[in-house]
């Protein structure tokens, strides 16, 4: 039940970022100082910003932003990570070569990381995306590596060295589709810390630059007005919420089993 909940959650915040490609309520970012600060109304579902901005266009909007960062950031953990594991799996002690600059990168999170990318190329939603997807890769690798020799200690990949498979063959063959539950869990771990990382490299004003709708920059934008226009950190702060616990219960479902 829980697990349903994650992916239709999951799924309709995907479905509301999409839509938002083609069509929102109102423009996201046409302002409209005479409908400035509304409540919830049926022309405006979630109310309107300190601009007279659509709020459920805005959120819709942040959801599309928020996909991008998490595929991408994803993205290059993975392809980074997955590979890196599995050959720290299989290689002993030239392995833990890999797995030291691993332990190394824990000690850079995807702050710093966005801080000094930001200082040398410029604010962007892309240095995000890089920050956030180098921050991610140390997770991957552990896990890849875990998985890797457990599948290492089976009989049938001894039957497969002594058969004189080729290392890369063995890992295509036997270890990747081992490991690809892990590797799926990891994923959704790490879509939930990206959806969180990007929140707060928004709230700090290192993600999507302005006028452009993010969930981490509308809860900024709505600190002065908390005591009087509350709407304006519930919906976006909601957003964030949701997302995060749905990627976590289904990554956690699958983890038991």
């Amino acid at each position: 039940m829980k697990r349903t909940a994650g992916f239709v959650i999951v799924g309709l915040m995907i479905v509301l970022g999409l839509l938002s490609l083609v069509w929102t309520p109102y423009d996201p970012l046409q302002a409209n100082p005479s409908v400035r600060l509304q409540g919830s109304t049926l022309q405006h579902l979630m109310g309107t910003d300190e601009l007279g901005r659509d709020v459920l266009s805005r959120v819709m909007s942040g959801a599309r932003l928020t996909m991008a960062v998490v595929l991408g950031a994803v993205s290059i953990s993975a392809l980074v990570g997955i590979p890196l594991g599995i050959w720290a799996g299989m290689r002993g002690r030239a392995g833990r070569v890999v797995m030291g600059a691993s332990d190394l990168l824990l000690a850079f999170p995807a702050l710093l990381l966005a801080i000094v990318f930001t200082a040398v190329f410029g604010a962007s939603i892309w240095i995000v995306v890089l920050a956030i997807g180098i921050a991610g890769i140390p997770g991957f690798v552990r896990v890849a590596r875990v998985g890797t020799l457990q599948v290492l200690s089976q009989d049938y990949i001894l039957a497969a060295r002594m058969a004189r498979v080729p290392g890369p063959v063995i890992a295509w063959r036997h270890v990747v589709p081992n490991i690809a539950h892990l590797v799926i869990t990891q994923a959704t771990v790490a879509a939930a810390l990206a959806i969180l990382a990007e929140a707060g490299l928004s709230f700090l004003g290192l993600g999507a630059p302005a006028p452009y709708a993010s969930w981490g920059r509308m809860l900024q934008a709505s600190q002065p007005y908390l005591a009087t226009a509350w709407h304006l950190a519930l919906w976006p702060g909601l957003a964030i919420v949701l997302a995060v616990l749905a990627l976590n219960v289904i990554g956690g479902s699958r983890d038991r089993r």
